[in-house]
């Protein structure tokens, strides 16, 4: 392993074997792979599932590709085009003779002396000759190995630019709708309806201003950083779990007076099972080590992608390689967290018995065990900048008015929510309606609800549930194939309107107790099984409520009295948030990092707090008269809002 990272920083390496590049190909999600590792990657997974004609991305995991029946699978890496800026580069950073490719193909091994730019291809001497004596190609332009080694501007002389891998023509738009550069036959494909596509002929310097391809290296630089440090924490815990077994077996032996016997079986148990559970653990350690070390060479190929072509490409290449680049940070930030977050570090202790005295005759397992215990998972704080630090911007405007229906009154949306693949399901209060809109906010379709709804919340993977405020219950529907369908109904003891998911099939709702007094409660295999303290509020407002993403603490918005109220999960109020800014409080969410959302519906703001209810920045610019509720998409920064000015209008926004 240390091998593999010991080339230079300035090398593009593959995530697969960790060495310099041979024949790269780039497969559609932009990841560059050995060609030779591709194909082996490619036979492995045929292997294990050979009913299976496709190819996820080693890194990132994105489908790769589909082929046919008829196409063997020892030819499927060839089918992926060949990374021409990697390959340019290899023989600039590397710093190891370069093989004639020609030759290399024939089976013998001479060293390169000169690479042509046009046909991509380190040669040597006679295979230089020969190319310049072909008519077809002896107008190209070939360079010396010492040319590219010490002159990187050469690398991106024969790129004019680039070119669509499906249709093989030039990328001339982009499309701000769906980030991405088509060409033509792809525009009129799948972008003709798109309202953002540019010419990027005439908005490349303009563009180039916005990507700013410096931020974009420093991101990757601190991914990297991220990714070496849980190798290197991982590898001290081993070291500390191989510490710890020799302690424990130190343990063991300042009792071996009275239990001698009984202690040395189980000394032979502590060591065997220690060491064993330690090399176990040590080579799920190398295995994790290794694909973050793939994806640190991933993100770095990256950055190298992107400092080289910002440095000598020009201004097209500058800008299409930094949003390709850009494009893959999510993902690489996703993958980052989930190492962080889904690994828990081992530790290991001997346990005796109270009574182990008394037991000296005994067997081993009746004096102590081996317990092996998973320990808190890593802080990855840093990671993001601080969500006080990070500006809110608006993104689009949608409208949802539903068309055909005269007899509809203007809607009043109070309530949102995002189903798992992001679509988008709204409650109207006044024609009591659900609204489901697909990925693009389009409406798919309606449903009639009985009664007034008031808010909604999704509680299964094709389940979500209505509060209905007039008629003391919860409606659960389903949603499946686009479709809505009444599932089952639960039965309240207070009219509710606000309604948030506590876990898997269970929620919270905020009740009116009547008199003035508002309380809110816990649903679990549909009934209520706990209660808060009551609080005041007055009839005729809305409350909405929300959970942090460990289900722990509930924030409550009561609008008449201008506050925020947060509870512990046993009903005790633990802090009250009540500025002078924030007016009729109406919807309330909880972004990824458990900091609040408080949307002013008469103060015509959000208040971002943090978990403990200290304000981070009261949000302004953008927002709409009169903001009514909020929901975050999944595991994103990036929210809706409805609003009671603009009836129909939904308000998107991303954290930056």
């Amino acid at each position: 392993m240390a091998a593999a990272i010991s080339h230079s920083e300035d090398e593009p390496t593959c995530p697969i074997c960790l060495g310099l590049f041979n024949v790269p190909r780039q497969l559609p999600c932009a990841h560059t792979f050995c060609q030779s590792c591709l194909q082996s990657y490619i036979t492995s997974k045929a292997i294990e599932h050979e009913k299976t004609r496709c190819i996820e991305c080693p890194v990132c995991r994105k489908t790769a590709g589909h082929f046919t029946q008829n196409k063997p699978t020892s030819e499927w890496a060839f089918s992926f085009p060949v990374d021409t800026v990697i390959q340019c580069i290899i023989p600039t950073k590397s710093k190891v003779d370069r093989v004639c490719d020609a030759c290399t193909a024939e089976g013998s091994s001479v060293t390169a002396t000169g690479f042509c730019v046009v046909c991509e291809e380190a040669m040597c001497d006679d295979c230089v000759k020969f190319h310049r004596k072909q008519k077809m190609s002896k107008a190209h332009s070939i360079l010396t190995m010492e040319e590219l080694l010490n002159n990187p501007q050469n690398v991106m002389k024969f790129a004019e630019g680039f070119t669509c891998l499906d249709h093989k023509d030039d990328l001339k738009l982009f499309c701000n709708n769906h980030k991405i550069a088509c060409c033509g036959i792809c525009y009129f494909e799948s972008h003709n309806t798109c309202s953002k596509v540019i010419k990027l002929e005439l908005e490349l310097p303009a563009l180039l201003r916005e990507t700013k391809t410096s931020e974009i290296i420093e991101e990757l630089k601190k991914l990297q950083t991220h990714l070496k440090t849980f190798i290197d924490v991982k590898e001290s815990n081993i070291k500390e779990l191989e510490s710890q077994v020799n302690g424990m077996t130190d343990q063991i032996r300042g009792v071996r007076t009275k239990i001698n016997t009984a202690l040395d079986e189980l000394e032979m148990k502590v060591k065997t099972e220690g060491k064993r559970i330690h090399k176990e653990a040590a080579i799920r350690t190398q295995e994790e080590n290794h694909q973050c070390l793939s994806l640190i060479h991933a993100i770095r190929n990256s950055q190298l992608l992107c400092e080289t072509v910002h440095k000598y490409g020009i201004d097209i290449q500058k800008f299409l390689t930094a949003e390709k680049i850009k494009s893959q940070l999510p993902l690489y930030y996703s993958q980052v967290r989930e190492k962080y977050e889904r690994t828990d570090m081992l530790t290991m202790q001997v346990k005796f018995t109270p009574l182990f005295e008394s037991i000296i005759s005994l067997s081993s397992s009746n004096i102590g065990n081996l317990v092996t215990m998973n320990g808190s998972t890593l802080s990855i704080s840093g990671l993001r900048k601080p969500t006080k630090e990070c500006q809110v911007e608006k993104v689009e405007i949608f409208d949802v008015n539903i068309s055909g229906n005269s007899n509809s009154n203007t809607p009043w949306y109070t309530c949102i929510t995002i189903l798992p693949r992001d679509s988008v399901m709204l409650v109207d209060n006044i024609n009591s309606h659900c609204i489901l809109l697909n990925n693009s906010h389009q409406v798919v379709t309606t449903y009639k609800l009985t009664g007034q709804p008031c808010d909604i919340c999704v509680v299964g993977d094709e389940e979500v549930a209505v509060s209905v405020y007039n008629q003391k219950n919860i409606q659960i529907l389903s949603v499946k194939d686009d479709v809505i369908s009444p599932v089952r109904t639960i039965t309240t003891k207070y009219n509710c309107s606000g309604i948030a998911a506590a876990g898997k099939g269970e929620m919270v709702v905020v009740g009116d107790c009547g008199n003035d007094k508002y309380c809110w409660s816990l649903i679990k295999d549909g009934r209520e099984v706990s209660n808060s303290d009551q609080f005041d509020s007055s009839s005729g407002y809305l409350k909405y409520i929300a959970l942090n993403n460990s289900k722990t603490r509930v924030y409550v918005t009561v609008s008449n009295t201008n506050s925020l109220l947060c509870f512990n999960m046993d009903g005790q109020k633990q802090y009250t948030y009540s500025p002078d800014n924030l007016k009729g409080p109406r919807g309330v969410a909880v972004d990824r990092d458990d900091n609040i959302y408080v949307v002013g519906c008469h103060s015509h703001n959000i208040h971002q707090l943090s978990p403990e209810g200290c304000i981070l920045q009261v949000i302004t610019t953008g927002v709409p008269q009169n903001p009514q509720a909020i929901s975050f998409y999944n595991s994103t920064d990036t929210f809706i809002i409805t609003n009671y000015s603009e009836k129909t209008k939904l308000h998107i926004y991303q954290l930056k």
